[in-house]
């Protein structure tokens, strides 16, 4: 009654943990540059004092979030990042307390495409997003050519057109 479906087995690359500590990086330090501007506006012009406290609770917060996302995050996700492709469904697995695995039917898939920002540019990655009639499933951080040899591995077997391959740079 229940077909057996193999694990997914193919990971994504090691450079992704790189990739997401330099962009979390990013993102981080502008929240904490935002926020020291409203510290200094805050001790500068004499705001109620309740401001200050908040915005030190605040800064504290970003700080642990910081920490987490920078360090201990891009290595979890990488780790447990699962993906496997083939002539039935395009499976992705990720998670380890809140594990996600989702299977795609390549006769649902209507376009595939890889996506690269300056940071992934720079490691050779793309994400390759895989679209259905109600959702979009990436599968990030994947080598170049390996990204492009399974988009038109995807396009052949899900019979994609020729005008639903696109590749985009973005992040």
């Amino acid at each position: 009654m229940y077909m057996t479906i193999k694990e997914p087995s193919e990971k994504i690359a090691n450079q992704a943990v790189q990739v997401w500590r330099i962009s979390n990086t990013i993102g981080h330090g502008i929240a904490i540059i935002v926020l020291g501007i409203l510290l200094y506006c805050s001790e500068h012009y004499q705001w109620y004092g309740w401001i200050q406290v908040t915005l030190y609770i605040i800064f504290g917060i970003i700080v642990l979030s910081a920490i987490y996302s920078i360090f201990i995050e891009p290595v979890f996700l990488q780790k447990t990042w699962r993906y496997e492709i083939d002539e039935d469904f395009v499976q992705m697995k990720n998670g380890k307390w809140n594990e996600s695995h989702t299977l795609v039917p390549m006769e649902k898939v209507e376009f595939v495409r890889t996506e690269q920002g300056p940071i992934m540019r720079k490691f050779e990655l793309f994400n390759l997003i895989i679209g259905t009639t109600t959702t979009q499933h990436t599968i990030p951080a994947i080598p170049a050519e390996k990204a492009k040899r399974l988009k038109a591995e995807i396009a052949q077997l899900a019979k994609v057109k020729e005008s639903d391959l696109t590749e985009r740079e973005e992040e």
